[in-house]
This record gives C-alpha cells, sequence and structure tokens, in this order.
C-alpha cells in the first residue's frame, strides 16, 4: 500500500441520500450511506440488485440526475489535490466537466455502451486528454499508445485504427479502462467491470487494475455482487441492502468473521470450486437467508441416450470483393461429438467465442450446421424437412442468456407462456388457463404476475418466465445459454435449484452453457471443456475438476477466482496464450477431431487444438 502520509481521504461520503420519482411518489435508492475512500486503496460496495451500490457511484460522478434520480441529503466531499477539497452534491455541471474524467474516472459494466461506435478507438483515447490535459494531437496519440500497451492489448498500433466492433468483448474493456486511466484520476470508480467477460479476461484485468493502483496510488471505488472478485480486489469492503450500509470492515474481517446476517447468507451462497469434491452428483446451491432443507442429489442414473451428437460442423461465411464472394470461413464448431442420458446435465464450458451458443443453437437447428448428426430419441434432427422440425421442436427448448430480450415487451406474461400451447394447439380453453396458473407455481411466480408485463419485473423474475414457458409443451431437452450469468448470487441460486428440482421431477435433459466454472461444477453429470470450436476435454463431473487433464482445461481452473482474500492470485500467475484466429482460408481442412481415454468417460483431445 502507498503511503501518502496523514491526508484525508480522496472521497468522503456522508449521510448520502438519493430519491426517484415514480408513479407512486419518491422512492428511497440510498438511504444514509457513509464511507470513505482512501489514495492507493480499493473500497469494494457489495450488495445484489436493487441494494443502491451502482446509484452511490452515480451520485459521485453526478450522473444519478441523468437517470431521474435526485441527491436529496448528505455531502460528497472529494479532495481536489491542487484546489481546495469541494461537496460534489453541491458543484454545478460546469465544474463536474472538468472533474469527470479528468479527476475521477468510470469503468462501466457494459464496454459497448460506454465506446463511440462511429469514431476509432484511438480518437476516443485521445479525446479526453486533448480536452482535459491540453495536449497535442501528437502527444496525445503517444499518451494512447502507452495506455494501450499498459492494459495489455496485443497490437496496439493496429488496435488504435479499428472501431469498437472490431475487438471482443475483454478488449473493448480494456480499452474502457485505459480510457478511464488516461488523465491519471484521483479516483476510479469501477461498476461491475468484469461481470459479462470470461473467467480467464477476468483474471487478468483485475491483475492489471491491481497493479495500475499500485503503480499510480489511485483511490478506487469497486462495484460487484462477486464475492470472489472483492477477496482479489479489496482492501475494505462495504456490504449494501435495500439501500442501507449493513457493515464494513477490512476484507479479511468481513470474510472470516462476518458480523451482519445479511453478509453471512451473501457468503454462504457463493458456490466454491472445489465444494463437490468427492461427491457423485450434482447437489442444490446454497440459498441466502433461508434454512437449508434436505439437500437431495439429483441421481439422473438412467442410461438410455436422448441426445446422440455425432461430428457437428458450423461454419459461418466471411465475406468480401466486390461480388460478395466467400473469401474465408470462421469455423465456429468442429467436429464436436457427445451424448446426453435422459434426466442429465451435460455442461459445455469455455471461453467466449469457443463456440458453445453455436454448438447449442446448431443442435437446434436455430444455426444451420455444415454436416455431422444430430439425434434427439430416434428422429435425426438434420434430416428433417421444415415442418417436422416444428413437430421435433415440441421435444426441445431453449433458455437464453437475456431473458429481457427473449421475451416480448408488449405481450402480458401470460400470453407468453401460453403462446406455445397455441401455436402446436395444445392444452386448449380451461385445461389451457389451469397449466399456465400450474407452470407459475411451479417456477414459484405469484399468480398475480400473469397480467403484468416483462418491465415490471427483476431479471431473476423475467428468467423465470422464459423457464416457465420453455416448460410449457413438456420437452424432453431444454438448452439453456449461460441462463443464470447475469444473475445475483441469490437469485442464481434460486433460478439453478429450479432448474435441478425440475429435472428431478420430469426427468428433464439439460445441455448447460456457461463460463462460470464453479456453477458447473454444482450442477452437471458431466463437462465437456471447449476451446476453438472443439471439445478438448470431456467427462464425468468429477473426473474433469478432480483430474484435469488439458492444459486448456488446468489454465480455465487456475484463472477462476477463490472467495479467500489469502488466496489472491498474482498477475505472474496468469500465463494465458493469445487465442488464434478461428478464421481459416476457404480451401483449408480441418482435422478430424481425435481422443485419448484416461480413465472411463474420461478423454482428452489427442488432434492439436492450438492451444
Amino acid at each position: 500500500m502507498l503511503d501518502h502520509g496523514a491526508a484525508g481521504p480522496i472521497a468522503d461520503i456522508r449521510g448520502l441520500q438519493v430519491e426517484f420519482q415514480t408513479k407512486d411518489g419518491p422512492v428511497l435508492g440510498v438511504e444514509d450511506v457513509s464511507f470513505t475512500i482512501n489514495a492507493g486503496e480499493t473500497v469494494c460496495v457489495v450488495g445484489e440488485s436493487g441494494s443502491g451500490k451502482s446509484v452511490s457511484s452515480l451520485s459521485l460522478m453526478r450522473l444519478v440526475e441523468f437517470g431521474g434520480g435526485r441527491i436529496a441529503g448528505g455531502q460528497l466531499l472529494f479532495d481536489r489535490k491542487d484546489h481546495a477539497s469541494v461537496d460534489l452534491a453541491q458543484a454545478d455541471q460546469g465544474l463536474m466537466r472538468t472533474i469527470r474524467g479528468n479527476e475521477i474516472g468510470m469503468i462501466f459494466q457494459e464496454p459497448m455502451t460506454a465506446l463511440n461506435p462511429v469514431f476509432t478507438v484511438g480518437r476516443q483515447l485521445t479525446e479526453g486528454l486533448r480536452l482535459h490535459k491540453r495536449m497535442s494531437k501528437k502527444q496525445a496519440s503517444a499518451r494512447a499508445l502507452e495506455l494501450m500497451r499498459q492494459v495489455r492489448i496485443p497490437e496496439p498500433e493496429r488496435r488504435l485504427q479499428q472501431y469498437p466492433h472490431e475487438l471482443s468483448g475483454g478488449m473493448r474493456q480494456r480499452v474502457v479502462i485505459a480510457m478511464a486511466l488516461a488523465c491519471e484520476p484521483r479516483l476510479l470508480i469501477a461498476d461491475e467491470p468484469t461481470t459479462a467477460l470470461d473467467v480467464t479476461i477476468q483474471a487478468e484485468i483485475l491483475a492489471l487494475m491491481d497493479r495500475l493502483k499500485r503503480e499510480t496510488g489511485t483511490a478506487v471505488m469497486f462495484i460487484t455482487h462477486d464475492m470472489a472478485v472483492v477477496a482479489q480486489m479489496a482492501d475494505r469492503v462495504v456490504v449494501m441492502y435495500r439501500g442501507k450500509k449493513v457493515e464494513e470492515g477490512p476484507v479479511a474481517d468481513i470474510f472470516e468473521a462476518p458480523q451482519h446476517p445479511y453478509t453471512k447468507a451473501l457468503l454462504a451462497a457463493v458456490p466454491k470450486l472445489g465444494e463437490m469434491t468427492g461427491k457423485q452428483y450434482p447437489e442444490p446451491m446454497k440459498l441466502l437467508g433461508r434454512k437449508q432443507g434436505e439437500i437431495k442429489p439429483i441421481v439422473g442414473e438412467e442410461n438410455e441416450v436422448l441426445l446422440d451428437v455425432r461430428n457437428l460442423t458450423t461454419r459461418f461465411a466471411v465475406k468480401g470483393g466486390l461480388l460478395r464472394r466467400t473469401v474465408a470461413n470462421v469455423h465456429a464448431v468442429e467436429d464436436l461429438s457427445f451424448t446426453i442420458n435422459k434426466g442429465q446435465t451435460l455442461s459445455l464450458v469455455g471461453e467466449s467465442g469457443c463456440g458453445k451458443s453455436t454448438a447449442g443453437r446448431s443442435i437446434l437447428r436455430l444455426v444451420e450446421p455444415l454436416s455431422g448428426e444430430v439425434k434427439l430419441g430416434n428422429k435425426d434432427i438434420i434430416a428433417l424437412n421444415q415442418r417436422d422440425l416444428r413437430t421435433a421442436r415440441l421435444d426441445m427448448q431453449m433458455i437464453f442468456q437475456d431473458p429481457f430480450a427473449s421475451l416480448n415487451p408488449q405481450m402480458q406474461l401470460s400470453d407468453q407462456v401460453a403462446e406455445p400451447m397455441h401455436n402446436y394447439g395444445m392444452f386448449k380453453g380451461e385445461e389451457g388457463r389451469k397449466r399456465i396458473e400450474m407452470l407459475f407455481d411451479r417456477v414459484e411466480l405469484p399468480r398475480s404476475f400473469m397480467r403484468r408485463y416483462p418491465h415490471e419485473l427483476s431479471g431473476g423474475q423475467r428468467q423465470r418466465v422464459a423457464i416457465a414457458r420453455a416448460l410449457a409443451l413438456n420437452p424432453k431437452l431444454i438448452i439453456a445459454d449461460e441462463a443464470v450469468s447475469a444473475l445475483d448470487v441469490s437469485v442464481q441460486a434460486q433460478v439453478l435449484n429450479l432448474m435441478m428440482e425440475l429435472q428431478e421431477e420430469m426427468d428433464l435433459s439439460f445441455l448447460f452453457i456457461s463460463h462460470d466454472m464453479a456453477v458447473v461444477e454444482r450442477v452437471s453429470h458431466f463437462v465437456g471443456v471447449m476451446y476453438l470450436g472443439r471439445i478438448v476435454e470431456m467427462g464425468p463431473r468429477s473426473a474433469v475438476f478432480e483430474n484435469p487433464q488439458h492444459p486448456y482445461t488446468q489454465a480455465l481452473m487456475k484463472a477462476v477466482p477463490i472467495a479467500d482474500p489469502r488466496k489472491r492470485k498474482d498477475e505472474k500467475d496468469l500465463d494465458f496464450k493469445p487465442i488464434p484466429s478461428p478464421i481459416h482460408p476457404v480451401n483449408y481442412v480441418a482435422e478430424p477431431s481425435e481422443y485419448r481415454e484416461i480413465s472411463p468417460g474420461h478423454k482428452i483431445l489427442t488432434t492439436d487444438s492450438g492451444y
């Protein structure tokens, strides 16, 4: 930690109150919250969605007014190095424009909304430098290049000329971090900066932020709902619940001796990698603040194969030239084979761009595969015409990552759940109405919600509606594509337990697509690890997690943050190779996937996987 003498804190928040105007009158978003942030210190603000943690950061930036909020009370004291300390709650927007970006930097959760799609990365990086630091074009370009190197972006000269859509999610987030650090702010606010990223990229970005903080002495306010990230980053922790601060303390104390019941419940609910060692079957997640009933493992011991995928290959054409001919192919899924038994869960894990979502969509033929066989029961899905495919889809449904995008904003929820039944002419009239009520009961949503619209629900509730809709036709297979990755720990646990209960009751099979290793360890019978379109390692869950053999699986496991401040990861531990491009020329012939069996059912790829 940097010693900055006995100077006061960089940010001192005292008795902050923020209210929002709604149809039913004012609602308090944050109520009487106070804490400080010192130079060279990371303060993590944790809590679930709606606890007021982002509202606190938007108040410091005075951006909360643009979202319908108002600072109703309290002081936000900010120490401006060369000027007198200022109360940001009273500052006018002219002064705030000088401070924003220059003295307080902010990293937002979604990098694509923080970047301007019509300007190059270079232009966006130099803009703040020329505005706040009065640099010439040449000086600003040199500093931009230096920042790109600092955040470890490969080929920085080329990247500066590119537009945001040409970079991957992890790269974009690094650019946003570089922009936030460009003017060397005294305070950096990071709002869930790694939620949407893979474990490997998350590990690198956390290590990067930690290193930059140590080198520059910046104060960091880090907002997250992921306790493992808190253990990795925090010096001090502030726990928020329903707009109030319920606990604050040094990171070691919060993890080893939490005082408030909410903090204890939050820590208990975090799934930890390795908790399932020695257990044969999946187990429900721990729930926040509820007494645990008897934990019943999900046995799923039937040996009847439900889904059989053989040599599945999906490619996307890259068009170019005047005549828009195919000049190359993206090899999204390459020679993929696996089976799923009735009543069991197979998880596909891997980083963004490894082809796991494309594999799920190819099985349902939402994307047309190039070749391969997909058999569901005794039907060959690939060979079916459109009419028969429609009938086959009665047996297979999908739950998407973002429930808001997959639900219709203009339809009442009961109609959305009923829609699949209308489409297939099943469960009509009174029987249909009873079935919808039963489905709402099954996913633990009150029947009064049937008349609501999607925007009136929280993320976890919306995802339950999506599950109810997927169950409407009594499917045998459900493909869940990152179905819980955007949810809080507590809601995630409820949704996953619901999926596992339904599996036990209805003998459902799941293809669970995820990048969250701790969740996968809890819910799976079998696991396949994907890299660049191929499965590099596959086997029973215990074999893959307790005895990973492929170097890529080992690297993935190593990157998972651990919810224990004594086991922090260092930047030098994270040695990831850059992922090679999946784009190949038209005449490229891919090798078939060949495997070596290590123990019964546990196989690793022997073909060169590029890792």
